[in-house]
């Protein structure tokens, strides 16, 4: 048990928000609230009854319960109250800078316009200024879609391309694999955006999706990514290239016990830019602060150590450097007056 953090001081703690799914931060009473507001079933009327069907012990059977719960968004409005109620919660946890992933394809193939997401995600973005939070749009493919949905959704996005910072890739790994993408990868690069994918925690091949993502693909970010500890080579390559690592504590634990704790530190230890993130806050019973205190208490991490993971969260965003700088000293001052 950590002696040196408290809740408190992860809360306040300045830090940026790099792997944040949108979806999932449908906490149960809005997920209800929706639904009645929409006229859909979803066989539950009480938020204890939502809160029940949220029970899954792996990948597949989490995504089994969360692309159904999205059935409930269906316009504009639905998209910009679940980013705002999400932005209202960073504000209060400190997090001065998040960029957001969503999966425009778990919409448009239930027959929701493009436009309708991205139009709710960036109003409630820009409303964000409000909070004191610096917010921007990751738009993520599903990797267990085709590569040309994954074409068209890329065309489609460029309609929005000044309303999205870069592009991700996420769902199921299991026999799809980074390089499945990397024909829209290579064009999203090319028109200017930031490339980062999901290479999942103990994921079969888990090594090789790792190397084709950083060494073929030119990630600047992997997000879990922390199994690059197998391959001490290829965590030589990252913190060389600073390119950053985003572990979720609170999710890993659903099928990691250790919550790949002793991973992270293994990483700090080595000079990679590894930091802490919240992934699916509704789902796995935290936002960032909490992630932040589980692994400190965990693993008796140091002020240091915590200070250092929020660091590197600014240091890999997709943000200028006189962001970086200006929130990195707000860090420092905190850190100086706690």
């Amino acid at each position: 048990m950590s002696t040196e953090i408290t809740p408190e001081f992860t809360k306040n703690l300045p830090k940026a928000e790099l792997h944040l799914h949108i979806e999932g931060t449908l906490e149960p009473d809005l997920k209800l609230k929706l639904a009645k507001r929409n006229h859909i079933d979803i066989g539950q009327s009480t938020i204890e009854e939502v809160q029940k069907t949220y029970q899954y012990d792996d990948l597949a059977s989490f995504l089994a319960v969360y692309y159904p719960a999205m059935n409930v968004l269906q316009h504009e409005q639905d998209f910009y109250d679940l980013a705002f109620a999400y932005l209202k919660r960073a504000a209060a946890n400190n997090v001065r800078h998040v960029e957001i992933f969503f999966d425009p394809q778990a919409h448009t193939s239930r027959g929701i316009a493009f436009e309708t997401v991205i139009h709710g995600l960036h109003r409630a973005v820009v409303d964000a200024q409000a909070l004191n939070v610096d917010a921007s749009l990751i738009m993520c493919f599903l990797r267990d879609f085709s590569k040309e949905s994954a074409r068209k959704t890329l065309l489609e996005a460029m309609n929005y391309k000044d309303m999205i910072v870069g592009i991700g890739l996420d769902s199921d790994e299991h026999n799809n694999p980074p390089l499945k993408f990397a024909r829209q990868f290579e064009d999203a690069a090319a028109a200017g955006l930031h490339l980062t994918t999901h290479c999942d925690i103990d994921q079969k091949d888990s090594i090789e999706h790792i190397r084709q993502a950083l060494e073929i693909m030119g990630v600047e970010r992997l997000d879990h990514g922390t199994n690059i500890v197998e391959d001490p080579d290829l965590v030589d390559f990252v913190a060389k290239k600073n390119i950053g690592i985003t572990s979720c504590p609170l999710s890993n634990s659903f099928v990691s016990p250790e919550m790949k704790g002793k991973e992270v530190l293994e990483l700090l230890s080595k000079n990679v830019k590894v930091s802490i993130h919240s992934d699916d806050p509704a789902y796995f019973g935290g936002y960032i602060s909490d992630n932040y205190y589980a692994i400190a208490d965990k693993f008796n991490l140091t002020k240091d150590q915590i200070v250092t993971l929020a660091r590197n969260s600014f240091e890999t965003s997709w943000i200028s450097d006189e962001k970086k700088a200006l929130y990195i000293q707000q860090l420092n001052d905190y850190v100086a007056s706690y």
